[in-house]
This record gives structure tokens, C-alpha cells and sequence, in this order.
């Protein structure tokens, strides 16, 4: 039996959410997108059509990365410098394997559960349920990616991801934390816009002057709203710019920064357009970090306080080239680089400033399978207090990649 229109509209609705946009259609549907992406929808419509009608479906995706790395770093501290060399297989640092259970009862109800294998043992990337409410609008509760930025609840994922690496910073300002958010799309006319807002458990501020998050409990009862805003200004849809804010309480009650307070700002633009002969695709986002200031107490000597300014950045502007027109391999090859900075406080036990620029050649094997080759170049620079001993010099690190990455 065929699907009805209206099952239909709810499928292709769903493709949108599995390749990790996790946006509105309404205000995601572009004229030009990533190719793998338009070969995921049109797979994934095709297999609609063989799907039985009913109340409840369950499918089963994922994706997996793994590969090698070999580095070679150089620490110079106080004039001395020391030079190690590493490989590694199957790339620790970016293996993964994470299975995707989504569950539908009904048109209005979506349930998403993913665990995640890694380097760091097992874990969960995401558990929600999401309620379609209206066709501009889902409202979703559990452990979800707040809706700081783009990188981190639609770029991440190893086979959507164009280089090899993360860019540095983007998605530890952007957390997995329990709470509830909504999120939709609106026509303006020729243009588009998005929004998304979350609230969840407050990020909670370190001894040391980081953050964490992802507690189940809310020790200071104070929440982080997070929200984001994204305009397609093009009628063709090829441009997005976007805006967020991550704004709440991070101090812990008892302690001596129990009233501190945490304020980050994203900026984020995505550029897909095909200019024949070449698929263009843009990323970009920028990040600021700014934490109350407050005394922590010394790990070199726990009778005395010191203080320092807690503010961070991170940036990266990404672009890959893809001759989609052409008519031989060339059609499966695609040319990406990416430069990031990143910026933690000086006088902290942590501060450094980072920089890397990355350059990759991805072969697409399949609409959904990639063989990726990648060179990086890093360089940091430490500020940490030498006071503190937590000075660690120059480092600079040159790797290379082979990694393989495939949407199940």
C-alpha cells in the first residue's frame, strides 16, 4: 500500500532530522546542498515507499569513523627544545561508532537515542523525544546539544564533516546538557528564518575556572537559556547567517564563585551554491566565552587566592570545492581546507593561544561513505601562570590523516 500524502510529508521531514540538521524544512530547504546530502534524501524517499503504514516505526542508523594518524611534535619550553614522534590506528582521538534509534509513534511523536563508542569508552551523544506541535514548530525534551552555533548539532558527525578534525574550541562551547527545547522555521517573503531555544541544568564552573555540564541534577537550580537565531536571506536559500547566546549561573552554592555568572556569544554562516563548475560549500563560526570574575584558590599553594580574566574565543572559516558537473572521477573527489584559532585566559592554569589550519581530499565511495586523506599544522602557545607552574612553552604539531567515515 502506498503512503499517504500526509505520511509522505512526515518522512521527508524526518530524512531532514537523521542527517543532523535537526532544523525546520521550512527554513532549511536549499536549492543547492551537499551532494551526499541530496543522495541521503532521495535514498531514504525511495525506501519510504516500501515502508508499511501504521501507528509505530522504528529505524536504525548510525554512522562510524575510524582511521590513522601520525604525529610529530615539537615542545620548546625556556629555550630546550624536545621533539616526539606517534601514530596511531585506528585513530583514538577520532574513532567512533555510534548507532541512531529512532522510534515514531504516530505523526506527532519522535523518539532519538543515540550511544556512542569512542576513545573515551561509552556514551550517549543524545536521548530526546520530540512532539511535532505545528508544522513551524517541534518541541523536544531530554539530554540534546543546545543551540549555541551550527558546528555541533549539524556539522560534527564524522561523514558530514568535511576534514578529518574537529575545529578546536567550536564544540566544547556548545554542550550536551538535560532540558527542553523548541525549535522551527518561518517564511519572510523571499527569505526564510529559524529559530531554537533550550533550557537546561546550568553549566557548572571548575576549581580551575572551566565548565562542565550534562549533571542529571541542577546543584545551584539555576538554568541555561540558550537560543539561537538564523536567517536565509537569499531566495535561493544558499546563504544562512545565524546568532546565539548561552546565558546563566554557573557558580556552585557554598563555594566562593556561587554567585558567578557565564555569558557566550556564537556567529555562524553557511554558504552552499553551486557555481558551475564547482560545488562551493562556506562554514564559518566565531565563539565568545566570558565567566564572572572570581578568586580561585592556588594548586601550588591552597592558603592563597588568585584571580584572572575569564574570557575565551574560538574561530574557524572553512570551504571545500566539489566539481559535481563533471562526468569522470573527479565527480567523487572533494578539496577542503579550514583555519581555526582558539583562545583560553591567560594567567589561568590553561591559557593558550592555538591556531591550526587543516587541508583534506575526500573520495566519496558511495552517497554515504567516505575515504578522507588530511594534513594539519598546529601551533600553541602558552599563557598559563608561570606562577602556578602551569607554563608549557611552544608546541607545534604536524599530523597527518586517513580516515574513513560512513552513514549507516
Amino acid at each position: 500500500m502506498k503512503p499517504t500524502i500526509k505520511l509522505k510529508s512526515l518522512l521527508l521531514l524526518l530524512v531532514i532530522i537523521f542527517t543532523g540538521s535537526r532544523t525546520s524544512v521550512v527554513a532549511q530547504t536549499q536549492n543547492a546542498t551537499d551532494s551526499a546530502l541530496s543522495d541521503r534524501i532521495a535514498a531514504l524517499e525511495l525506501q519510504s515507499n516500501y515502508s508499511r503504514t501504521g501507528d509505530d516505526h522504528l529505524l536504525v542508523i548510525g554512522l562510524a569513523t575510524f582511521g590513522w594518524v601520525s604525529n610529530k611534535t615539537t615542545n620548546t619550553i625556556d629555550g630546550v627544545s624536545t621533539v616526539s614522534r606517534s601514530n596511531s590506528f585506528p585513530d583514538a582521538d577520532h574513532f567512533e561508532f555510534s548507532p541512531m534509534f529512532l522510534w515514531r509513534h504516530g505523526t506527532k511523536f519522535l523518539m532519538e537515542f543515540e550511544p556512542s563508542f569512542s576513545n573515551n569508552g561509552l556514551g550517549v551523544n543524545w536521548a530526546d523525544i520530540s512532539y511535532f506541535a505545528a508544522p513551524n514548530l517541534i518541541i523536544r525534551a531530554g539530554y540534546l546539544v543546545v543551540p549555541f552555533g551550527t558546528y555541533s548539532k549539524r556539522l560534527a558527525a564524522g561523514w558530514i564533516n568535511k576534514l578529518t578534525t574537529d575545529p578546536m574550541g567550536i564544540s566544547e562551547m556548545a554542550p550536551t546538557d538535560y532540558g527542553i527545547e523548541v525549535e522551527g522555521g518561518l517564511p519572510l517573503g523571499s527569505m526564510k528564518m529559524n529559530y531554537n531555544f533550550s533550557l537546561t541544568n546550568s553549566n557548572l564552573l571548575n576549581n580551575d575556572g572551566t565548565l562542565s555540564s550534562g549533571s542529571m541534577g541542577d546543584v545551584n537550580s539555576n538554568k541555561t537559556f540558550t537560543g539561537r537565531l538564523g536567517i536565509l536571506p537569499l531566495s535561493n536559500s544558499s546563504l544562512e547567517l545565524g546568532v546565539s547566546g548561552m546565558f546563566g549561573k554557573v557558580g556552585t552554592p557554598g563555594t566562593p564563585f556561587q554567585n558567578a555568572k557565564g555569558t557566550a556569544y556564537a556567529f555562524d554562516l553557511n554558504y552552499v551554491n553551486t557555481i558551475s563548475p564547482l560545488l562551493v560549500n562556506i562554514k564559518a563560526q566565531y565563539n565568545i566565552k566570558n565567566i564572572s570574575d572570581v578568586n580561585y584558590i592556588s594548586p601550588v599553594d591552597s592558603v592563597t587566592a588568585y584571580t584572572f580574566t575569564n574570557h575565551s574565543t574560538a574561530a574557524f572559516i572553512q570551504c571545500s570545492l566539489r566539481p559535481t558537473t563533471a562526468d569522470n572521477f573527479l565527480h567523487d573527489m572533494e578539496l577542503a581546507g579550514r583555519y581555526t584559532t582558539y583562545n583560553t585566559p591567560s594567567n589561568s592554569t590553561w591559557g593558550s593561544d592555538q591556531s591550526s589550519y587543516t587541508i583534506g581530499l575526500s573520495y566519496w565511495m558511495s552517497w554515504r561513505s567516505a575515504l578522507r586523506l588530511s594534513y594539519e599544522s598546529y601551533t600553541g602557545n602558552s599563557t598559563a601562570s608561570k606562577a602556578l607552574n602551569a607554563y608549557t612553552g611552544k608546541t607545534l604539531k604536524n599530523s597527518w590523516y586517513i580516515q574513513f567515515a560512513i552513514q549507516l
